[in-house]
């Protein structure tokens, strides 16, 4: 049995990830932390769980922690990489569900996150978590930086374009939408349901944090820069990311691209990925289909036979968004089939 920690077991990821973990027939849950409720029931806090979690939120303490195999990091930017080489350096392996580990460039982090990486030269060693990239990594890593929710629906999106050079680097454009839980668990006016209820706003236009991760993630792709316009929107639902993504068609030395098959080029390209779904020609995915699952379902549209390519991507942004990736990632590296916990189907309606 794996024996699991989750630091920061209070927010909507720890709970997802408590949720999916409870199911999971080769994880044994050892300690999951939070310093405001230390002693404290977790099922009481997530009557969902009573009978699947027998635990009691405990302080982060290392001499818990270390006694794990692996540890999820569901916490703020910024506390994973305080923790991490302690772990690392007593045989523990880390996912961290947040930010600490995903930019490759330290003082690209600093920019967008704002302060010093306390420990850089671990970024070298992480390994991104989007299995549909970099699986072989994956399944020798000791630090996964497991993926934004935002970058897994826009790179899935985008991977098969960027791959084969079938569209312009210089001109994309990634639309997306999120539910309210993105923003975590928090008291915040402008998250309160008053506040969001039926109305619907763009956000970050000038910076969003996930920019850089994205770019970066479809740079590795490709091998050259992309020039990428990212706008995230919040809109008054639950759960869920959309993600419209806009493209135009490139040119090639036989000629333009006008003839190819861009549907074939997607199902072949995730024809064996378990949580990547090509949905038929002409279909327009909705969120809901994927609500509560790690699938992504993805459907590609050329308007009119024109230039422009328009990619729909939709993800459960606490699942393969967070959680559910992060247990895919989990499964990776310790040797399981990566579906192993996973195979929950979209809650309908």
């Amino acid at each position: 049995m794996i024996k699991v920690g989750i630091v920061g077991g209070t927010g909507y990821t720890g709970v997802e990830l408590l949720r999916i973990l409870a199911l999971h027939p080769e994880v044994r849950i050892r300690t999951v932390t939070s310093r405001a409720d230390a002693g404290k029931r977790v099922d009481g806090m997530y009557p969902n769980l009573r009978g699947y979690v027998d635990a009691v939120f405990a302080e982060p303490s290392m001499e818990y922690l270390s006694a794990c195999d692996v540890v999820f990091f569901a916490t703020p930017n910024g506390i994973a990489m305080r923790m991490a080489e302690a772990l690392l350096e007593r045989g523990v392996k880390i996912i961290d569900l947040a930010a600490d580990f995903r930019l490759a460039d330290p003082a690209v982090w600093e920019h967008w996150y704002g302060e010093s990486h306390v420990c850089p030269d671990l970024l070298q060693e992480a390994v991104y978590g989007l299995p549909e990239v970099n699986r072989a990594s994956i399944r020798t890593a000791r630090l996964v930086a497991n993926p934004g929710c935002y970058p897994t629906a826009v790179q899935l999106g985008l991977l098969p374009l960027v791959e084969q050079r079938l569209i312009r680097l210089d001109g994309i454009i990634a639309d997306a939408k999120s539910g309210v839980s993105g923003a975590g668990r928090k008291a915040e006016i402008p998250m309160l349901m008053s506040e969001t209820g039926e109305s619907f706003k763009a956000y970050g236009v000038k910076g969003h944090r996930h920019l850089p991760e994205i770019r970066q993630g479809l740079e590795r792709a490709c091998g050259e820069p992309v020039g990428l316009t990212f706008v995230a929107h919040l809109v008054p639902m639950i759960r869920g990311i959309h993600a419209t993504i806009y493209a135009q068609l490139a040119s090639s030395d036989a000629g333009d691209l006008q003839n190819v098959d861009l549907q074939s080029v997607y199902e072949t390209r995730y024809r064996i990925e378990p949580f990547v779904d090509v949905l038929p020609a002409g279909s327009h995915p909705d969120t809901r289909n994927v609500r509560g699952s790690n699938r992504c379902q993805i459907a590609v549209h050329r308007p009119q036979e024109g230039n422009t390519v328009v990619i729909l991507s939709v993800i459960d942004n606490l699942v393969k968004g967070a959680a559910g990736q992060a247990v895919q990632n989990m499964n990776l590296m310790f040797g399981l089939d990566e579906s192993v916990g996973l195979r929950a189907i979209g809650v309908y309606p």
